[in-house]
């Protein structure tokens, strides 16, 4: 999932469960233009980091521990990632997507979809 700064959802894609999340990390940030992004150690890799930066952006991604040349990245950036948390911890709200109801691909991926429109929507329409 790519969020904005504010923790609202942007774009995401679905992967096989066997597959890593860093396999979409370019398709996800595309032709985006972003001051920086941030991600967790999984998506340290050489590639993904050159990506970013070719982009123009800051890579703010935490180096492995098994690299033998550690980057340098910005603590205080990286503390804002907790906002992708969130995002995720309010789509897990939704029961059916917190126990993986829909077995078919398209199902569970229509309702991600339709669980980030009505989490935005709750940000700008005030109900009772």
């Amino acid at each position: 999932m790519l969020c904005n700064q504010l923790g609202e959802s942007v774009d995401f894609r679905l992967t096989a469960g066997q597959v890593h999340d860093s396999t979409q990390a370019q398709a996800l940030l595309g032709q985006r233009r972003a001051e920086a992004v941030i991600a967790d150690k999984g998506y340290d890799a050489d590639v993904i980091v050159r990506y970013i930066e070719a982009h123009g952006a800051r890579a703010v991604i935490p180096p492995k521990r098994n690299r033998r040349v550690q980057r340098k990245f910005s603590r205080a950036l990286y503390r804002q990632r907790n906002r992708i948390e969130r995002t995720f911890a309010r789509l897990k709200h939704f029961r059916r997507l917190a126990t993986r109801y829909d077995k078919e691909v398209v199902c569970f991926y229509s309702f991600v979809a339709l669980a980030c429109s009505m989490i935005l929507l709750n940000l700008y329409v005030d109900t009772p």
